[in-house]
């Protein structure tokens, strides 16, 4: 999606604040010198600072350790005996994970920005009244946006909603229960206000009410909320999903990397494809990769074959997930390794197109197997992760250069076409789609005690994966949460996700291989990620840390 508004780039910026760079289809760039934030205080530059909340919101999805790391789903890309904090709990204090709480905090100063200058410094004239409200409108939203990424991971937040103008140290922390009443305010004042149909990359009536909905499905599960919350989050969800119908289009159709402007997405990050250098640093097609720079044939020496900085892999539960007959199988995962590139030394040249590297789906036999074994690698199911391959005779002199090997079936659904080998992308990255929707409905109706609706949203999801409808009989959490992994690998934040369910500790003690070996999961502390040491520091002791670290 690319977000079709004007924005003028200043030099000299607002307080904590940056406006986006542009290209042509992306935005229209104007640049000035020596310009002062008082020139924001007009209404025809206005909307520039709404603009500014939206890219802030970039470094916040490129933040992906403590979405998806120590969970069922994804584990740290290392050998077993291996030690992360944020993946196996094992040393995790107040010095891990502290760039969520302030990438989401840059995202409320520059709202909270947007909404004073809008309401207090800037003269409206009478026909721009309607400008005036969607602006707040649009900042209250992101801004609810980020208070809810950090309250499902810190609890209690500092609700600070005054533009900053000076440095302070005074902050205090408000109740888990003051902040999601201030998330569910900000929203039900902005969701009436927002359009229906937006310009393309802007938050949409409907992208609130999913978030809303999300909001109140995760507020029902703690001590202080309620059926009425599983309801009302059941009922936005309906809302959200409108008439849409998911099954219009097919999963791979969804991520096609030429259709990412499509009718399922109800907001995503942006980026753009002909712009600057700062439109183009999406590392999201990076995530969930491996190395295979030794392998005869590949020349790509990092991406999309690559380390990526996030450090992370699928779990073999993860794989398991994905029946015979689930087309999004072929849609996520890249399952053969082609060579790009031609390998005329040894016994058996390469030429590029040649499969390198095959990960099958379900075990080969034996025939099947030594047939391959003649061409290519083949990791069987067993050898994933930390296996070793079956490998080709003819090429063994390449395979002893880098014989200890990590190798899983890597994602393919985050593909990109304009990446540099240092990582960076163009792609958009979607933020929620209807299809999450639907879960999110399910999950809601499940909790409200009723089943036969949340049915009803699950097999949606499923007919569109597997052509068969109908194919779930009944439902239980677990069934929606594993519906949830393969639907939105990669895209929800998955430890939140567990964590409201409550069977985060469960399910990475049976599906997490490190934390299996050695994690330190502890249910009194682990729940709640640890205030970031340095704030703790600025804030003049003011601030309280979560229990335990």
């Amino acid at each position: 999606m690319k977000l079709d508004i004007k924005i003028k780039h200043i030099g000299v910026v607002l307080l904590g604040m940056i406006t986006f760079s542009a290209c042509d289809s992306y935005i229209e760039e104007d640049i000035f010198s020596d310009i002062t934030s008082e020139n924001f205080i007009d209404e025809g530059t206005a909307d520039q600072l709404v603009v500014g909340v939206y890219s802030t919101l970039r470094e916040v999805y490129k933040d992906y350790n403590l979405q998806f790391l120590g969970t069922d789903l994804f584990t740290v890309k290392a050998e077993l005996n291996s030690v992360s904090a944020v993946n196996d709990y094992f040393g995790f204090d107040s010095g891990v994970g502290g760039s969520l709480w302030t990438k989401n905090y840059n995202v409320v100063a520059k709202a909270n920005t947007a909404i004073n200058r809008y309401e207090n410094q800037i003269s409206w004239s009478e026909s721009k009244l309607g400008d005036k409200a969607y602006g707040i409108a649009q900042a209250k939203a992101l801004r609810a946006l980020a208070f809810f990424n950090m309250v499902q991971q810190y609890g209690g937040l500092v609700l600070d909603l005054e533009e900053p103008t000076s440095i302070r140290s005074d902050y205090t922390r408000s109740s888990e229960e003051e902040t999601y009443n201030l998330i569910i305010s900000d929203l039900e004042d902005a969701i009436p206000v927002l359009l229906d149909e937006p310009e393309t990359g802007r938050f949409s009536k409907r992208a609130a009410q999913h978030l809303l909905s999300e909001v109140y499905l995760t507020r029902a599960y703690t001590s202080f909320g309620s059926t009425d919350d599983f309801n009302t989050a059941a009922a936005l969800a309906e809302e959200a999903i409108g008439s849409y119908d998911i099954r219009s289009q097919s999963y791979a159709e969804v991520f096609a990397y030429d259709n990412q402007e499509n009718d399922e997405i109800l907001f995503a990050i942006q980026w753009g494809t002909n712009g600057l250098a700062t439109d183009q640093v999406n590392t999201k097609h990076s995530i969930f990769m491996n190395q295979v720079a030794n392998y005869p044939g590949v020349n790509r020496t990092t991406t999309p074959y690559g380390f990526s900085d996030f450090n992370a892999m699928p779990t073999p539960f993860f794989y398991s997930l994905l029946a015979d007959n689930d087309s999004r199988d072929e849609a996520t995962l890249h399952r053969a390794i082609l060579a790009d590139g031609d390998e005329p030394e040894g016994p058996d040249p390469i030429v590029a197109g040649d499969t390198i590297v095959y990960y099958p789906k379900v075990a080969l036999d034996a025939v099947e197997l030594a047939e391959r074994l003649d061409r290519y690698w083949v990791y069987q199911p067993d050898q994933y992760l930390f296996g070793q391959p079956e490998n080709v005779p003819g090429v063994n002199y390449l395979y002893s250069l880098n014989p200890e090997r990590t190798n899983f079936p890597i994602f393919k659904k985050f593909d990109d076409e304009i990446f540099s080998e240092a990582t960076d992308g163009a792609r958009d990255t979607f933020v929620f789609r209807v299809a999450g929707t639907h879960l999110l409905a399910a999950e809601a109706y499940l909790g409200a005690g009723n089943p036969s609706a949340a049915l009803t949203h699950l097999n949606i999801v499923r007919e569109r994966a597997t052509g068969v409808a109908n194919e779930y009989t009944s439902v239980t959490i677990d069934d929606i949460l594993n519906e949830r992994a393969v639907e939105l690998a990669g895209e929800a934040n998955r430890w939140a996700v567990l964590k409201r369910t409550g069977k985060l500790e469960e399910r990475i003690n049976a599906h997490n291989p490190h934390v299996q070996d050695h994690g330190a999961f502890d249910p009194n502390v682990h729940l709640l990620r640890p205030i970031p040491s340095s704030e703790l520091e600025l804030s003049d002791g003011s601030l309280t840390q979560n229990p335990g670290y």
